[in-house]
């Protein structure tokens, strides 16, 4: 495959975190390694993955602890793979990290949410409600709820933010995710998201019968390379693929359900409906 990989571009994050924190530019850590500092924007980029041995010498320059240098050397051997399937947590935390770069990078990004809000509209109280309610330590909960209500920005940011559509399934809100007020904060927000021109919100109704997106919840991103990726996450494990056929099958999924969904207008009203009736009962 031309151009990042998931892989490549969790390699990359991780990469470029470690350098940072050694307090080393990509320009000094390149002329340690005897390499041009053009090569190590590119890995750090996940524009180009680096081979392993190279992975293993730039990790032992920044002092990375041996569990995580050996983790990323592993997933180096393997970073044009078509698949990539993270089952439990520390390869879901590898996951992540390409997950946090691709949406960094990415020009439009399409949810597809058949249960709970997507996440990149989530708002800290209803992420809390959820990631809470998982199991997790304290402070592992407090981590991944910043986490995931620091990456609004991409779709909010001044410069160049990502074009988004969220596919909602009508029933994520009515489903009482913490109470009702941080359910009515939660349409709140995201009627101020619609307001903005990069994003489209659009609901899927309950009558709609059957249609694709019933099959399960996906991530659409699109680079600005042309290229596209589809993530798929459960409890357990996460799965990132790239294949041109596999992305056209969801593609088609979402423009299947694009067309069954209601307007942005209708939804917005719906949204607000919902949202007044919250708000009246609290």
């Amino acid at each position: 495959m031309v151009g990042a990989t998931p892989r490549a571009a969790a390699i990359g994050r991780e990469l470029r975190r470690a350098r940072e924190d050694a307090g080393l530019t990509a320009r000094q850590l390149a002329l340690r390694l005897g390499k041009a500092h053009t090569t190590v924007g590119r890995w750090e980029s996940g524009e180009r993955a680096p081979k392993p041995v190279d992975l293993a010498a730039a990790l032992a320059i920044l002092d990375v602890e041996s569990a995580l240098r050996d983790e990323l050397v592993e997933l180096a051997r393997d970073t044009d793979g078509t698949k990539w399937v993270a089952v439990g947590l520390p390869e879901q935390t590898r996951q992540m990290a390409a997950i946090l770069e691709t949406e960094e990078q990415a020009t439009r990004i399409t949810s597809l949410a058949l249960t709970l809000i997507p996440g990149l509209i989530q708002t800290r109280e209803y992420a809390q409600a959820i990631i809470g309610g998982g199991g997790l330590g304290a402070d592992e909960v407090r981590a991944r709820v910043a986490t995931r209500v620091s990456r609004r920005d991409v779709l909010t940011r001044r410069r160049h933010p990502a074009a988004y559509l969220a596919l909602i399934d009508e029933s994520a809100l009515h489903r009482g995710i913490g109470d009702r007020e941080v359910m009515a904060d939660q349409l709140r927000v995201i009627l101020d998201m619609a307001k903005r021109p990069n994003i489209e919100i659009r609901i899927i109704p309950l009558g709609s019968g059957w249609h694709p997106g019933l099959e399960g919840p996906f991530e659409l991103y699109e680079r600005p390379d042309g290229q596209a990726l589809i993530h798929v996450e459960n409890r357990r494990s996460g799965l990132f693929f790239h294949e041109v056929d596999d992305v056209a099958a969801y593609q088609n999924a979402a423009d299947v359900v694009a067309d069954v969904a209601m307007s942005p207008a209708e939804s917005v009203t719906l949204i607000a409906e919902i949202a007044t009736a919250l708000e009246r009962t609290s």
